[in-house]
């Protein structure tokens, strides 16, 4: 079908030019409108015609303006191929946007296998990757395939778990799939529709779409290639519609890109010649006809001007009926958009728009433009949807295949430690806590999973749990339950669930009993802290004196007899036996701070001395996992750990003192003979495994140091499955009910070992435990005594001695102690004196004083 542009566009032509539009899918003719002088080719819409027609484009230099959107056909490529609809890599993105706003993780897509339909799909996977989705199924079908074949292949994807489809076919087979879809009963309640383009090009092609199509259709989201309601697009369907003679019962939007084409390149044209471009055709002579051919290559002009015309167009730049027309340096029209559509009830409604600037979203492209681009999460919305089935709960997207299959579960074939899990003589054939925590989670799940146990190992030993990561990964099981630990390496290759039980490696050592020895009263302080005490109850019994000795009689006496009893109230006061009574305000203060200390220190040594007499204590030196790095003798751990591989890799243990303990019996014997028999001097294994290890064994090993790994268990399953996810809710509401506790407490709930042990030393109380009791203690001594001393000197300055014969008449007033002469003797012999001398003695002076001043003023002469 051939368009030629009115005459009045290109009146100052005197030429032949001819445009054409090639919407069928015959090839020759396209071909045949070629040998003409063409400067400019609108068409086709096929992308398969497209690329055959864009390589004869290139040769004979003519831009080509199509509305094929094969994500293959870029520019590179071909350089004359201009397109002048939005690319379908751009609405592939825009599905990867919906799947991931519904949080679904797999789609089966469906099309038809040729180059549009492939392209477009590759282009939905790399899309969906970048979202952590994934096409599960690719359901190809070749053009023209018969109806029966489609129904076996829509049977066939039936039966898989995914239940989101993506439909991208041509027009002419899509409504008839949906028609099947709707008898195989795959157009209910749990199933998604996402249709391509194709659906609402020919939904708005109809005048009127009738009921029986909307009933096959409802609950369809389609994407619509976005044009804006303009005043022009509103007037351009208006004019239409009112000519005589319309075929056309409707629009849709390529129609608005044809027209909008035919104008871009008349107005490039036109641009073209008024900037002096010249039409002239020149011979390509690599163009030469053969014998057999019946195409008419000589005939095949090149245009010269083609690529000064090509830059023309791209510079372009115009409204259109379908919205703004400028090409980006890609040569893609700039802001894709695409209206969301929803088929539901008696027609379709818009929930919402996706663009490339904005993502999704319930405004306008055109309003969005004006805004600071965001495409966050938070930012994606949509109105809602009335899903398949009249329902307008999001569907899961998927369910359990219907093809009759169990889920194929490894279980490790466990020699030791089965309570946790193991082979039962009884169905289904496994047992232990990791099988009992499954079987509940499964049971909260709103839908059945049937499952199937398989033993993996031989039962000799315990096998590998990262070959069983990777059998899961390589599609042999589909899942894993059992202790398998959440590491690094295997996340990379399979899902886990939420953790159902915390875990961590550990270092385990033997313990042994102390006897008691006649010195263990010595032990709970250490030497420093020993020396400290004692210095400080002769330290506080020396300042109790000093405060006390002019006050109290029972502080006063021989130099002999204080110094006992300094040293006998300092030590009495430990088991608050003293005697002597304090009778001075700052002896009182400190007394009573220091039996504070006192009585914190006795409650600390008595605990400490408990301890070091009733607990074991370990027999090996090992602290912890420091001190095994540090040293050299041989490690043991359990067969099948990741313990090997973590203390290799990321301690730099020697591989060659890592020993390979088969069960529990190993670990006991090892333990006992110790390195230098042969043994190992210490275990390192995971947590849930070693309180089973030493409840069963009464306790005679205990753990060292602190857990130096942080992990889990948990069920593994392959990648994107989205089992893994749901058994994670299930096991939090185990969690949240307490169910999980009592499965824990059915199968390992034994003898509690966990009580703290550390070698002998770590029991003594040091200096640092008590430096602030001390620090109080002495500040308020030292306060006291300031005070003290203080209040003695102020005496002092106040104090004379009594004359031995007083002249009242002659006497003149006693002058101050002159301190400078005082001699260190009278000092002391002034703070030896009691307190209650000094006190009658300076009331003696002050009556003194005070009658002599009186005498003197009444001698003295009027």
């Amino acid at each position: 079908m051939m368009l030629m542009l009115t005459k009045a566009s290109f009146v100052r032509l005197n030429l032949k030019l001819c445009c054409m539009i090639q919407i069928a899918a015959g090839f020759l003719e396209p071909w045949k409108l070629m040998e003409n002088e063409v400067v400019a080719a609108i068409g086709p819409q096929s992308s398969g015609i497209a690329h055959v027609i864009s390589h004869v484009a290139n040769e004979l230099h003519v831009p080509l303006l199509s509305f094929a959107t094969d994500p293959a056909l870029v520019s590179l490529q071909y350089p004359y191929f201009i397109r002048t609809t939005p690319d379908d890599y751009f609405q592939m993105y825009a599905i990867a946007d919906l799947v991931d706003h519904y949080r679904w993780r797999e789609v089966i897509a469906i099309f038809v296998d040729d180059d549009n339909g492939r392209n477009g799909i590759s282009v939905l996977g790399d899309a969906l990757a970048k979202k952590r989705a994934k096409i599960s199924y690719k359901a190809a079908f070749p053009p023209g395939a018969p109806m029966s074949n489609i129904s076996d292949l829509l049977n066939q994807v039936n039966l898989m778990e995914s239940r989101v489809y993506v439909l991208h076919v041509n027009p002419d087979s899509g409504l008839s799939i949906f028609a099947l879809a709707k008898k195989i009963g795959m157009m209910t309640s749990g199933y998604v529709w996402i249709a391509t383009d194709w659906l609402p090009s020919v939904l708005d092609s109809m005048e009127q779409v009738n009921t029986d199509t909307l009933n096959i259709l409802q609950g369809v989201v389609a994407l619509r290639h976005h044009t804006p309601d303009t005043d022009l697009k509103k007037s351009f369907i208006s004019n239409l519609k009112s000519r005589k003679n319309n075929e056309t019962a409707g629009f849709n939007s390529y129609a608005f890109y044809a027209y909008d084409s035919v104008w871009l390149a008349a107005r490039a044209l036109d641009t073209f010649l008024n900037e002096g471009g010249n039409i002239s055709f020149s011979s390509d002579p690599k163009l030469q006809d053969t014998n057999s051919s019946m195409l008419h290559f000589s005939a095949l002009r090149v245009f010269d001007g083609g690529d000064k015309f090509l830059q023309t167009i791209l510079k372009t730049n115009f409204t259109g009926v379908s919205g703004p027309v400028q090409f980006g340096m890609d040569k893609n029209l700039i802001h894709p958009a695409y209206d969301i559509m929803n088929i539901g009830g008696f027609g379709t409604r818009r929930i919402g728009y996706w663009s490339n600037y904005s993502g999704l979203s319930v405004i306008a492209p055109e309003i969005l433009y004006l805004k600071p681009p965001n495409a966050s999460a938070s930012n994606q919305h949509l109105y809602s949807v009335i899903w398949p089935g009249e329902t307008t709960v999001t569907p899961r997207g998927w369910v359990f295949p219907n093809n009759g299959k169990p889920l194929r579960i490894a279980v490790p074939n466990r020699v030791s430690y089965l309570e946790f899990v193991g082979k039962d003589k009884n169905p289904p054939g496994v047992k232990g806590y990791c099988i009992d925590v499954f079987e509940a989670a499964i049971k909260l799940l709103p839908y059945p999973v049937p499952t199937e146990y398989i033993l993996y190992g031989h039962g000799d030993r315990n096998p590998s749990y990262d070959d069983l990561a990777y059998q899961v990964a390589q599609n042999n099981f589909d899942a894993v339950v059992g202790d398998i630990t959440i590491v690094t390496n295997r996340t990379r290759i399979v899902d886990f669930t939420q953790p159902y039980m915390e875990s961590g490696l550990v270092v385990v050592v033997p313990v042994k009993e102390i006897k008691s020895s006649p010195w263990s009263f010595l032990k709970p302080f250490t030497t420093k802290m020993w020396l400290v005490t004692g210095a400080f109850f002769l330290f506080v019994g020396a300042v109790v004196w000093i405060l006390e000795h002019r006050h109290n009689e029972e502080f006063r006496g021989p130099p002999r007899k204080q110094i006992i009893t300094v040293c006998w109230f300092s030590f009495s006061t430990m088991f608050f036996s003293h005697r002597e009574n304090t009778v001075s305000a700052l002896g009182r203060l400190v007394l009573l701070i220091w039996l504070w200390v006192v009585l914190i220190i006795n409650s600390s040594y008595t605990a400490s001395l408990t301890s070091i007499l009733t607990v074991q204590q370990l027999s090996s030196q090992i602290e912890g996992i420091d001190s095994l790095i540090s040293g050299t003798q041989p490690i043991g751990i359990q067969e099948g750990s990741f313990a090997k591989k973590y203390l290799t890799d990321e301690l730099n243990i020697a591989p060659s003192r890592i020993v390979t303990l088969k069960n529990m019996e190993a670990y006991v014997d090892a333990l006992e003979r110790g390195p230098r028999n042969g043994g190992v001097v210490a275990i390192v294994d995971e947590l849930p495994y070693i309180q089973l290890f030493m409840s069963n064994t009464n306790c005679k090993f205990r753990t060292v140091g602190q857990e130096f790994t942080k992990s889990g268990w948990g069920f593994a399953f392959q990648r994107d499955s989205p089992l893994a996810v749901d058994l994670s809710t299930a096991i939090l509401q185990l969690s949240e009910n307490g169910e999980l506790q009592k499965i824990h407490d059915k199968w390992l709930l034994k003898r509690d070992c966990t009580a703290q042990l550390n070698v002998e030393d770590s029991n003594k109380l040091s200096l640092s435990s008590f430096w602030g009791l001390f620090l109080i203690c002495g500040i308020a001594c030292f306060l006291s005594l300031v005070v003290f001393f203080v209040r003695v000197f102020c005496q002092y300055t106040r104090f004379s001695p009594e004359p031995e014969q007083v002249d009242v008449e002659i006497q003149p007033r006693p002058p101050r102690r002159n301190l400078k002469s005082t001699s260190f003797k009278d000092l002391m012999e002034f703070v030896d004196t009691k307190e209650k001398e000094i006190k009658e003695r300076l009331r003696k002076s002050k009556r003194r004083r005070s009658q002599s001043l009186d005498e003197q003023s009444s001698s003295s002469p009027s």
